[in-house]
């Protein structure tokens, strides 16, 4: 839009080092951005923006950090409902002895408000999309989209009856109206997302995929996220889960799969021959002793790898930049290689990684004009952030979500200075509160 030469700026993030992860990792410093409707306009150096622009609003970031709104790539958010509810004990217990009993007194609301408070913590560390397996998943999109979050969201689908939709068969249906629903919403976008191999039969995983091809939208599960899923899979089909998919021609650039820890070098091969994208959530896979899922083999096969935190059932929490320090470590360790997972690359995970998984890469990720304008900044004038020699090792190695102090989605600013703008926070922990009673009482 122009005006007597000018160029219109709805907004000038400015004086602030500019992370921007594009494809040559430019580093600002000082540097820029500037927003236009929803878009990122320009990129640059401090004061060399076009003459041309007439700016509305600036807002001065005082030698803080700009970069790109971190992306969840796999969570369950309104299990911020049953944070800390069932803890210590395996996958497999904890998901049939605890986590799908209390599942069965879920109803709109608790979804409605959980997810809500899932969003606020999100967006105060710095998520600005996320991806979620739930159940009454309409209520987490429209809960999303009311707290300004860019996300794609999918019915959790699987053999046996759900509360919320009833038959598998309903659950197909229920599918393809949340799909049609969100399909032209600028910020919220549905998938087709059976629950994993074990729990859902060879019928239902094609039904999902051909649902998936039909709406062009991805089919996200969780595959091989331990040694009893694989076990228990190799004993119902003779197969591992990746060749069970495989058997069924389910392995395709469609599928996004969560977790995969239990692989073998052969279904390495095989994920990235397929174009299979993946996620990794290390302190989940941790805190239930899962395992370390193979992810430099991954990344050096040029498998698209994002960082998620799962649910709060069993991380306990949403946040993706200690998620970033525990990948980071976990690889190390586990290797004994000090080397691994360097910090530039665990940055890449959660922000172009994350994008890339998801299919986003074109909207969101990185800070070049014409992209989504999603963008965090943080302060880093804070004791545990001085001196400042490297800015990857610094976000992955000591920042926190409290050093994040603004978030902008979409180029409408949802939070700043820790203040947000889209939640009634006090009213959304009151209401979860009172959930959590009727959970456990």
């Amino acid at each position: 839009m122009t005006h007597q030469n000018k160029t219109m700026v709805d907004l000038l993030i400015h004086n602030a080092m500019v992370l921007s992860l594009n494809d040559e990792d430019e580093v600002f410093h000082p540097g820029a951005v500037a927003i236009r409707d929803d878009e990122i306009l320009w990129v640059g150096s401090e004061n060399s923006w076009p003459s041309h622009f007439d700016i509305r609003e600036r807002l001065d970031m005082a030698g803080g950090l700009i970069m790109p709104g971190l992306v969840n790539g796999h969570t369950h958010a309104a299990m911020t409902c049953f944070r800390g509810l069932a803890d210590d004990m395996p996958l497999i217990v904890w998901l049939n002895e605890h986590i799908f009993p209390a599942e069965r007194k879920l109803d709109g609301d608790l979804v409605y408000y959980g997810t809500l408070l899932g969003c606020a913590e999100m967006i105060l560390g710095g998520v600005t999309t996320f991806c979620d397996m739930y159940l009454f998943e309409d209520q987490v999109a429209r809960a999303a989209y009311e707290a300004g979050m860019r996300s794609l969201v999918g019915e959790v689908l699987y053999d046996f009856p759900s509360p919320n939709y009833g038959s598998p068969e309903h659950g197909l249906a229920f599918t393809r109206e949340l799909i049609r629903t969100w399909e032209e919403n600028p910020l919220v976008s549905a998938a087709v997302e059976p629950h994993a191999v074990y729990t859902c039969s060879p019928s239902l995983l094609s039904a999902c995929m051909e649902i998936a091809e039909e709406f062009d939208v991805p089919m996200i599960m969780h595959l091989s996220e331990s040694h009893d899923e694989v076990t228990q899979v190799k004993e119902r089909y003779g197969k591992s889960p990746v060749n069970h998919l495989e058997s069924l021609g389910l392995l395709t650039p469609s599928l996004i799969a969560d977790h995969c820890v239990v692989l073998t070098e052969e279904e390495l091969d095989l994920l990235a021959e397929r174009g299979v994208r993946v996620v990794h959530n290390p302190e989940s896979n941790m805190k239930l002793a899962s395992g370390v899922a193979p992810v430099p083999e991954m990344l050096a096969r040029g498998i698209p790898v994002g960082l998620g935190t799962d649910g709060c059932a069993s991380n306990n929490n949403l946040d993706i930049l200690a998620e970033m320090d525990t990948a980071a470590k976990l690889h190390k360790v586990h290797r004994l290689d000090p080397t691994a997972m360097e910090a530039r690359t665990v940055v890449h995970l959660a922000t172009m990684g994350g994008s890339r998984a998801l299919g986003l890469e074109e909207q969101v990720g990185s800070l070049i004009p014409g992209k989504k304008a999603d963008i965090i900044g943080m302060d880093l004038a804070k004791p545990h952030l001085t001196p400042l020699y490297n800015i990857y090792s610094q976000l992955v190695y000591a920042a926190s979500a409290a050093d994040v102090t603004l978030s902008v989605i979409n180029g409408r600013v949802v939070m700043r200075n820790r203040e947000l703008f889209s939640i009634d926070v006090d009213r959304t922990m009151a209401e979860v509160r009172a959930i959590a009673k009727k959970i456990k009482p």
